[in-house]
């Protein structure tokens, strides 16, 4: 049995099919009130298996309804999980600090589940959420009138395509007010000036993602796939004047900075309301490393405000 495909530190694929992950420290979700908010880890469909964790902040008005943000990890579709511990405590606190009921998603890996699987996870998370909203005592206050998607790296091309589904797919009722992407993975066959640079570890990054692309895309495919190059997704005029507004975040020193302005160039040229915010001296998903740096509580309180915002 020989190693396929690595990833120091994050990933080992067999020739087998065996998958060895590398995961850091996770966190229990609890229902005591710890740091202003309180979570609960539910299942979504257990035959898929689909799951997510609930954040629910303290609120001096217990009657108010809250926006909802529906959160995708990230881990180039192959590693990551809601129970991560820089996940659970920068969306619990960003559910303390935007006072808005968070639901973060685990949806299948690849490369035991290929793309579009991730996208069908994440999609009926939606409509889970609209089914739930209605019964169970966590959503009892959710306004599903007011929900945001987000996430960061692959899950931030997963807000994109579960967002572009949302308002193509008339049985979703759920209200996407925007898109929050943070660090957004994206691609396509032709190179950016930064991936066909020397030098500074940028070969190592491109084969990394190369690697990252080849396991989650399915098979025949290549980096100009619609789920890699957000160029090749068709929409018509109709559907793009309904898009959501939208929120780029990229950091500076992050290999895939070109990528998230170039996406947020292109949803401009097609009329969507986008902003472009950049974290000058991070690196990619800081936040994720980092729960608790300034920078994080800076990225926190700009989420907050674009939630928030009339």
């Amino acid at each position: 049995m020989s190693i396929i495909a690595e990833a120091p530190e994050y990933l080992q694929v067999y020739s087998d099919g065996l998958v060895k992950r590398f995961a850091p420290p996770i966190v229990d979700a609890s229902s005591e009130l710890t740091s202003g908010y309180r979570s609960k880890d539910v299942i979504l469909d257990p035959s898929k298996p689909i799951s997510g964790r609930i954040f629910l902040p303290d609120t001096k008005d217990f009657t108010a309804q809250l926006p909802v943000l529906v959160y995708f990890h990230g881990g180039g579709f192959c590693i990551g999980s809601t129970t991560w511990c820089g996940y659970h405590h920068f969306l619990g606190d960003l559910s303390v600090e935007s006072q808005c009921i968070v639901l973060s998603i685990d949806y299948r890996l690849a490369p035991e589940n290929k793309l579009p699987i991730a996208y069908e996870d994440c999609f009926a998370s939606l409509k889970w959420l609209s089914m739930k909203s209605h019964s169970d005592p966590w959503l009892k206050r959710a306004d599903i009138s007011r929900v945001f998607l987000s996430g960061d790296s692959a899950g931030g091309n997963i807000t994109h395509h579960v967002g572009r589904r949302a308002l193509q797919d008339s049985e979703c009722s759920v209200k996407i007010l925007g898109l929050l992407p943070i660090h957004p993975y994206f691609g396509s066959e032709k190179r950016t000036e930064k991936e066909m640079a020397q030098g500074e570890g940028a070969e190592e990054d491109v084969k990394s993602n190369d690697m990252f692309w080849r396991l989650s895309l399915p098979e025949g495919s290549n980096r100009d796939h619609s789920a890699c190059n957000f160029e090749k997704l068709e929409l018509s005029e109709a559907e793009w004047s309904k898009f959501p507004k939208v929120v780029v975040y990229v950091a500076g020193l992050d290999f895939l900075k070109e990528r998230g302005v170039m996406y947020a160039g292109y949803l401009k040229n097609k009329g969507v309301e986008v902003q472009l915010i950049e974290a000058e001296n991070e690196k990619h998903v800081y936040h994720v490393f980092l729960p608790e740096a300034e920078s994080t509580r800076l990225l926190q309180r700009q989420m907050t405000a674009f939630i928030n915002q009339p």
